[in-house]
């Protein structure tokens, strides 16, 4: 292959060549699109409003909304147009800016499920020392953190993989995915890349045996309640945060971590969509949008309030 050592751009991997399937594509993922981002939006405007959820549980859920609604941003647009106009363009500077802010908001996902997880262990194995740990200095200390060092993880990410010149520009991916990249460099400076994916995994590991540590104890505590009622609560709350973050990061680590295929591979497209779409997706329904207090809130937000209790309840169910 020829070194391309300066690229004007890539082209990305087609859904499709058929013209009628590719409109499809669009309507499709537009209807996704504003989907999710229609229901972030709302969760970001309930809880930056309402005085009532500047709570440290509706603090990390609003940042993760923004994560969210940031993650789909990133992808998604650039392949609607791309299916629009029959092109499979995105130029060098896209690209970079894919990769950037995509491992940004990735990390921060990652990020803030653990620290979701570490919040739901203090409330429910030490609900008397909740309000003392997870005050609001500590909490914002937390948010912070996370952002900075997510937005650290995306620099070093995007620095570490367009270091290297390109023998290629064609990228068997619909967007910009690092394995995919890696797989067209043409330096043994990729290999530079390679480590930042392996401290990347170390780092993700640890944060998933927390999370998995946490909640043995969760569990162990919730079995201890008395009520039936009380533990249904409880688990309602903690297995649809374990169930999003042990498929985002399992799907996440297969399209990372695997060998990369040489030609496009359907079973590539399939866990790419899941961990890049799917929590940005499900997220608002599992962790807002069942909640009784965002409810209430929105409600107030959007002028329902005249509804009877149960008819809103009904309706936002």
């Amino acid at each position: 292959m020829t070194n391309h050592s300066s690229l004007s751009g890539f082209l990305l991997l087609e859904f499709t060549e058929v013209r009628e399937l590719q409109i499809l594509h669009f309507f499709v993922f537009l209807v996704l699109y504003l989907a999710t981002v229609t229901g972030n939006l709302l969760i970001i405007s309930a809880v930056a409003i309402d005085p009532r959820l500047h709570t440290p549980m509706y603090l990390f859920l609003m940042n993760l909304a923004i994560q969210d609604l940031g993650q789909v941003s990133v992808i998604m647009p650039k392949s609607m147009a791309n299916s629009l106009f029959n092109t499979r363009h995105i130029s060098y500077a896209e690209c970079v800016a894919q990769v950037f802010l995509l491992l940004l908001f990735l990390a921060s996902d990652v990020s803030l499920l653990t620290v979701m997880a570490y919040d739901r262990y203090v409330a429910i194995c030490y609900p008397l020392q909740y309000e003392m740990v997870m005050n609001k200095p500590a909490c914002t200390q937390m948010v912070v953190s996370v952002w900075i060092t997510s937005l650290l993880y995306g620099v070093l990410h995007a620095g570490g993989t367009f270091a290297t010149p390109f023998c290629s520009n064609i990228v068997n991916q619909f967007f910009c995915e690092i394995p995919h990249l890696l797989k067209i460099a043409c330096s043994d400076l990729y290999l530079i890349e390679i480590g930042v994916v392996g401290l990347s995994a170390s780092v993700g590991l640890g944060c998933f045996v927390f999370v998995v540590i946490t909640y043995v104890h969760i569990f162990t505590s919730v079995l201890k309640i008395p009520s039936v009622k009380g533990r249904q609560k409880a688990f309602s709350t903690c297995l649809p945060h374990l169930i999003v973050f042990s498929t985002f990061v399992f799907t996440g680590c297969f399209a990372y971590f695997r060998p990369t295929p040489d030609a496009p591979s359907n079973l590539d497209l399939a866990f790419t969509l899941i961990y890049s779409m799917v929590p940005p997706m499900m997220n608002p329904l599992i962790y807002s949008m069942r909640n009784k207090e965002i409810k209430m809130s929105l409600s107030r937000m959007l002028g329902l309030q005249y509804f009877s209790k149960n008819t809103l309840l009904g309706f936002l169910a």
